[in-house]
């Protein structure tokens, strides 16, 4: 920042020099001035602030990036807020891009410091929590300024709840909805310029389009992502007791905090006050909270609104109904979007574990705690939890089932262990003891039961019906297995289930109690709820508040869930005998090419038929992965459901996982019926999991199939025509030849007639009655000549002839005798073979 500081110091831009200030042509009444400020004093009423903005925004377009930004330093440094307020929201638009998504902005998510370093080292300074920008909010903030942010821009549920007049449950919009003036449209927010700022920078992320697939940008890397976890780390410190200073203009007034919200309940979801909204709106209240409040306002904005334009896409209701099969998405994340949520997510983990050891437990809980410590205490249960499970739920059931998914994944795992993040992680060593969950966590599980559980049970459902010889599909599968396989973990979230299923009746004096989600006022200071010491009512509570009153609980451990995780172990041992067997395979087929395959003139499967499966695309090195995760994944499930080696080995053989005598895969499971095979469930499961399948050759007309790769496509043509011709022509005459019983009917009929279908698989009903419907006779065909091997290997005997001074003539009799010694020895060795059958 000195440097940048520095560099602005040094440089003044020419709209702010003392010599002259540029004014527009239909302004030819207004004489020169020296400074902005005398412009203002002499002119009041032409309003200095246009000039400014005017301005600007012409050197928005002529200026280059580097100047714009120290012209835009310069303008937050020697103007007052009551001219800057003006230009705020076109600077806040110019740099996030518009809600609309039509304007890109300065374009953060792509922009990263090894491609383009000038650029990002500018904006980054530009737009740190303690630069220029922050700057400006900070003037802006002081003199109360109010900015309008349209509803319409904002989540689904939110602005659903807003336009039925019920107020959202956040404390982020207490106070703040504004009704349109007579003949007006659309509602708006009132927000301080912190909050509108952070409002456009944590919606840029949803509201630009997504980047093109053709863009391969670390999402790490970006001058977005790094912001984010600039901001965090600058609001939510993990260190120290109170938040960074604020930095004011030399001279200038100290930025004052925000207006609180009044201490006041409002309406939340489930309840119906249709008029509440407009009731509150219209009577507003002074503002008189806690003072000590004000130093965490800051944080406390920032994370609201990053949990409510990140997370808050999906409400209990809305939840409820995507479980319908017919329901349509109203949101779908992005894997950038899932990234930057787990950044959060890490951060607000170890915000939350920065509390001193005496602070944690809420019985120590006093009016001696400072808000910060408060504030790190609820930031998690109070604000994330509720939409960060709807969120969740969202992206188990509808995201797409491939190896995007592990972003997800990994979301969810940062969020089931906060113990990564705790302080005393760094001075664990590495020994089994120290790995193992510690008890100070088992009231996080219990009150983050369906984090645990219904998630684990949605990720079954994924792992069943995907490809687990993929190498990036194991990995996810290992992945969760190793995270629950904790030791102690299992026995935490076990006794969490215990307090939920805890019938009511052995605790009566808790039969009366309505267990629902925890209200929320202006602040969570005003409201923070005595400590509950009865673990089962907080288990129950957290159910309920997340799943609703009438939901119904699957225990993790119970028979269902069981009988999934089988089905996984099961899945599993397939997974690892389909990989070594499609190593095997590729294996062979390497090692049987002939010497001429690198020309592409070899067919190594005549029917072009291959395993769909990234084994293929990463070879061997591959089948060493997914064997290895797939072996460590199912020694954790056998330790966390206590599987045994027996019931394994039982239901591996059920399902028919054992190889035949020749080594080869079995078929798809099926059954003989009228018209031939038919799958069952099983068999249509393994082909859908590339378990087993069917070996597909082509069964039409063999003059009539695909070209190949090793074929001369245009001389294929030319020779079907020309032996078509030939067949139309002398039909006749070649099935009077092929229908005489001495040997040049046997050697007519080796050259001019097909094996015949009987000798060939078995064939579907629709192919069986097309081929009965196409009696073939006898034809020549010429398409051997259009193969590249063919025409080379006349090419390489004519190359040889000349050597020996053969021209092409005799070389040419010579090849056709000894084809015809050849095909004389093929005809009498295939008449001996029908006599043997007979």
């Amino acid at each position: 920042m000195t440097t940048f500081r520095r560099r602005v110091a040094e440089w003044r831009p020419p709209s702010l020099r003392r010599a002259t200030l540029w004014v527009p042509q239909w302004f030819p009444q207004v004489a020169v001035f020296n400074v902005p400020q005398e412009a203002a004093m002499a002119f009041p009423h032409l309003q200095q602030p246009s000039f400014l903005l005017a301005s600007l925004k012409a050197d928005s377009v002529n200026k280059p990036f580097a100047q714009r930004c120290q012209d835009l330093a310069k303008v937050i440094e020697d103007f007052p807020a009551k001219e800057l307020h003006a230009i705020f929201p076109w600077l806040v638009e110019s740099i996030f891009g518009s809600l609309d998504g039509v304007l890109v902005g300065w374009n953060l998510r792509c922009l990263q410091g090894r491609v383009s370093p000038v650029e990002y080292s500018i904006a980054m300074e530009f737009l740190d929590p303690g630069g220029p920008m922050m700057k400006l909010v900070y003037k802006l903030q002081a003199e109360d300024y109010k900015f309008d942010f349209p509803v319409s821009y904002l989540p689904g549920p939110v602005k659903a709840s807003i336009q039925e007049r019920v107020l959202p449950d956040s404390p982020l919009y207490h106070n703040k909805v504004q009704f349109p003036p007579t003949g007006g449209l659309g509602l708006n927010l009132a927000l301080n310029p912190f909050e509108y700022y952070m409002f456009f920078f944590a919606l840029s992320l949803i509201t630009q389009k997504p980047l093109p697939g053709t863009l391969h940008i670390r999402t790490s890397d970006c001058a977005y992502f790094i912001l984010v976890d600039r901001y965090l780390s600058w609001f939510l410190p993990t260190e120290g007791s109170v938040l960074p200073a604020l930095s004011s203009s030399p001279g200038g007034p100290n930025p004052s905090p925000a207006p609180r919200t009044p201490t006041m309940p409002f309406a939340s979801y489930g309840l119906h006050h249709t008029s509440l909204l407009k009731r509150h709106i219209s009577h507003q209240t002074s503002v008189n909270a806690d003072p000590a409040s004000h130093e965490i306002w800051r944080s406390e904005t920032l994370l609201q609104v990053f949990v409510e334009m990140w997370l808050h896409h999906y409400s209990l209701e809305m939840y409820q109904k995507m479980q319908s099969p017919h329901a349509k998405e109203s949101f779908t994340p992005t894997e950038e979007h899932v990234l930057v949520v787990r950044l959060l997510l890490k951060h607000l983990h170890a915000f939350s574990n920065s509390l001193k050891p005496e602070q944690v437990s809420p019985s120590t809980h006093s009016h001696a705690t400072s808000p910060l410590e408060e504030f790190k205490r609820a930031a998690v249960p109070r604000f994330v939890q509720q939409k960060l499970y709807l969120f969740l739920q969202h992206c188990f059931g509808h995201w797409p089932l491939d190896a995007s998914f592990r972003a997800v994944l990994e979301m969810w795992l940062s969020y089931l262990q906060p113990w990564r993040y705790a302080p005393e992680k760094q001075a664990q060593s590495s020994d089994c003891q120290a790995r193992c969950v510690s008890e100070r966590w088992a009231p996080f599980v219990q009150e983050n039961l369906l984090m645990y559980t219904k998630l684990f049970v949605g990720f079954l459902s994924r792992a069943l019906r995907t490809d687990l010889v993929s190498p990036k599909n194991a990995l996810m599968v290992f992945r969760v297995a190793k995270v629950f396989a904790q030791p102690n973990l299992a026995e935490m979230i076990q006794k969490g289930e215990q307090l939920f299923l805890e019938p009511e009746l052995v605790i009566p004096h808790r039969q009366h109690r309505l267990f629902t989600a925890p209200t929320f006022t202006g602040s969570f200071l005003s409201s923070w709820p005595p400590a509950v010491t009865d673990a089962s009512f907080k288990v129950k509570s957290h159910v309920y508040s997340l799943e609703g009153q009438d939901c119904k609980y699957t225990p993790m451990f119970g028979p269902e869930v069981r009988t999934l995780v089988l089905r996984l172990a099961q899945l599993i041992t397939q997974a690892k005998q389909t990989a070594k067997s499609i190593s095997d395979q590729c294996g062979e087929s390497t090692a049987g090419r002939p010497f001429l395959s690198w020309l592409g003139f070899c067919s190594t499967d005549a029917n072009g038929s291959y395993a769909a499966n990234d084994l293929d695309e990463m070879g061997q090195d591959s089948v060493r992965k997914t064997d290895e995760y797939l072996e460590k994944a199912l020694e954790y499930l056998c330790q966390m459901f206590r599987l045994s080696e027996a019931q394994l080995t039982q239901l591996t053989l059920a399902l028919g996982t054992t190889q035949d005598e020749n080594g080869k895969k079995q078929l798809p499971d099926c059954v003989v019926g009228e018209d031939g095979l038919i799958l069952t469930p099983l068999g249509r499961y393994q082909i859908i999991n590339g378990l087993r399948r069917f070996d597909i050759e082509y069964q039409g007309d063999s003059e009539l199939q695909p070209i190949r790769s090793y074929e001369i496509a245009s001389l294929v043509r030319v020779l079907f025509r020309l032996s078509s011709a030939i067949n139309r022509r002398f039909a006749g005459p070649m099935a009077a030849l092929c229908s005489r019983a001495d040997f040049l009917g046997s050697f007519c009929r080796y050259h001019l007639t097909e094996p015949g279908l009987a000798d060939r698989h078995l064939l579907s009903p629709v192919a069986r009655g097309c081929a009965a419907r196409r009696p073939r006779g006898p034809r020549l065909s010429l398409r051997f000549l259009g193969s590249y091997r063919t025409l080379l290997s006349l090419l390489l005997a004519f190359f040889v002839a000349s050597l020996f001074c053969i021209g092409p003539l005799p070389c040419a009799l010579l090849l056709v005798l000894g084809y015809l010694l050849y095909a004389v020895a093929m005809t009498l060795l295939t008449e001996r073979s029908k006599l043997h059958h007979l």
